[in-house]
């Protein structure tokens, strides 16, 4: 993502001026390789601050931005996702009263996501720290992939401690969800659900930035 990694998102940088927030990705795949996804912001836990923050004009040396900015990078990714090939069915939701925002979509092939993602880079509404290259599927082999990322230590290390202090408790959650029965995985941070058709990774934000906690894992089917 491009406005360092104090922001996470360039996309939605108010929700980033509180330590916080939670962020969940869920993918939901079917047999033949379509499904859906969505990528929720949640800072309702910081939302009497947030309110203050929001009639602010700066904080820490950093501009706040308004409502309107945020709906319009919001709504500007929602366009640049329907433009990708595969993907279908976008939308977005924002809820100013809680500061949770969603961005949901269908995609033909998982890969579909990885170039939106892509897109979004480009367009500089993610910065360069949010890898894209994130899915793979084969259904042929009954495998998905959730690909290796970066480790990102330097980056943070440059950062002041006010900023270092925004990644304290923010919290990441993927969810996978399969039509496919799951027969292994390579990563056992994974939580399998009881009928082996879910699993669910989760923890701070900062251990996976710098990789204490690892998000790649190969998934085999039955």
């Amino acid at each position: 993502m491009k406005k360092l990694l104090k922001c996470l998102l360039v996309l939605l940088p108010l929700l980033f001026l509180t330590s916080c927030f939670d962020i969940l990705d869920k993918v939901n795949v079917k047999a033949d390789g379509s499904g859906e996804y969505s990528l929720i912001l949640n800072a309702s836990k910081s939302k009497t601050r947030l309110a203050s923050i929001s009639k602010m004009e700066t904080i820490n040396g950093k501009k706040v931005p308004k409502k309107a900015e945020i709906e319009s990078k919001i709504n500007e990714a929602a366009r640049i996702f329907k433009s990708v090939p595969g993907i279908s069915n976008v939308k977005t939701a924002m809820d100013f009263d809680n500061y949770i925002i969603k961005l949901s979509c269908n995609f033909k092939k998982i890969e579909n996501i990885n170039t939106g993602l892509e897109q979004l880079k480009a367009k500089n509404i993610l910065g360069k720290m949010i890898p894209t290259q994130i899915y793979a599927h084969n259904p042929a082999k009954k495998s998905f992939v959730r690909n290796k990322i970066n480790t990102f230590k330097s980056d943070y290390d440059k950062l002041s401690t006010a900023d270092k202090e925004v990644f304290n408790n923010a919290k990441y959650t993927s969810v996978l969800q399969f039509e496919n029965t799951v027969k292994s995985q390579s990563n056992n941070a994974y939580q399998l659900s009881p009928n082996k058709k879910a699993m669910k990774l989760e923890g701070n934000i900062l251990d996976f930035i710098l990789q204490k906690k690892q998000i790649q894992n190969t998934i085999l089917f039955q």
